[in-house]
């Protein structure tokens, strides 16, 4: 694509999605304020209803960006058997903000709408934050392992987060999604955590485990999504504001929730361990997975 008119479309693709994503923030902004200032279980779940159709708006409206990119090929599979009626534990790779977007778009018409776990600082960025704080996504505020060692009276506070927002999500199928690495995959990053993986940062697996511990079997299934971009791996998120994308692949496996994955991860020490254990050997499938989505050519980092 001429720099040009790759440069007009990042224009005209950052303005739009500014504009849509304003138009459908405020509605559930303003219905946040309600359901703050009312308290009541009826209201707060028509709120959420409501709440829910102005994100699957912003999804559309989305999902129209994309097509104006005529260039964008998808490659996808395992969309079949899933329904907006059931529960979901959705955990997939992270690299680029990119990835929200995809998952939204792909996903809208297939289950229910996706309840991010974000970082603390996101809930300061204008519109968005208070949007994704009135559709009760939680905010996990991560803490360094030295500041831990100073404050040790803050270990455990983002489970304890997980567990009250999972709490809310009993009451209508949800889909929660959790990136499940805490951080978009870089070079930088894979040296600076030592990870084993070619393509991927190691796992954190508190966060999934308090899920399936408060929603116990209420869940149906865990998703399992893999999300690359072959052709435009160094700058996802920008390429697709700019029309430079050109494929997007996405692979989507259920992975049975068993009585295995139910456990006291805080407390059980032995739980903790194996399911440590059963997540690092599913991120290792998963490496490889983008290991041949990637056509083994290169190795990411090195």
């Amino acid at each position: 694509m001429p720099r040009l008119l790759a440069a007009i479309t990042l224009l005209l693709s950052v303005a739009l999605t500014i504009l849509v994503t304003i138009a459908c923030s405020v509605p559930i902004i303003m219905a946040g304020i309600v359901k703050l200032l009312l308290p009541v279980p009826v209201i707060w779940r028509s709120i959420s209803v409501f709440a829910d159709f102005m994100m699957y708006c912003w999804c559309e409206g989305l999902a129209l960006l994309l097509r104006l990119n005529p260039w964008l090929k998808w490659d996808i599979e395992g969309l079949e058997g899933l329904n907006k009626k059931h529960w979901y534990l959705l955990i997939c790779n992270h690299q680029s903000w990119a990835d929200i977007v995809i998952l939204c778009v792909l996903l809208r018409k297939h289950i229910p709408m996706n309840k991010y776990f974000l970082k603390q600082q996101l809930a300061w960025v204008p519109f968005m934050g208070l949007a994704c704080w009135a559709l009760d996504m939680p905010f996990m505020k991560r803490y360094s392992r030295a500041y831990l060692l100073r404050h040790p009276e803050r270990r455990g506070k983002d489970v304890e987060t997980t567990r009250r927002s999972c709490m809310k999500f009993r009451a209508h199928p949800t889909t929660i999604v959790n990136f499940v690495e805490g951080s978009r995959f870089t070079p930088e990053k894979k040296v600076q955590t030592r990870s084993p993986f070619t393509y991927l940062l190691p796992p954190k697996a508190a966060g999934i485990a308090m899920a399936m511990n408060v929603l116990g079997t209420q869940f149906d299934k865990m998703l399992n999504v893999t999300l690359c971009y072959p052709e435009n791996d160094r700058l996802p998120f920008y390429d697709m504001l700019s029309g430079r994308m050109t494929k997007i692949v996405v692979r989507i496996s259920l992975v049975p929730i068993t009585e295995e994955l139910h456990g006291d991860y805080v407390n059980d020490k032995h739980f903790k361990r194996r399911f440590q254990l059963w997540l690092n050997r599913l991120w290792s499938e998963k490496d490889k997975q983008l290991e041949a989505l990637h056509g083994g050519d290169k190795k990411a980092g090195q």
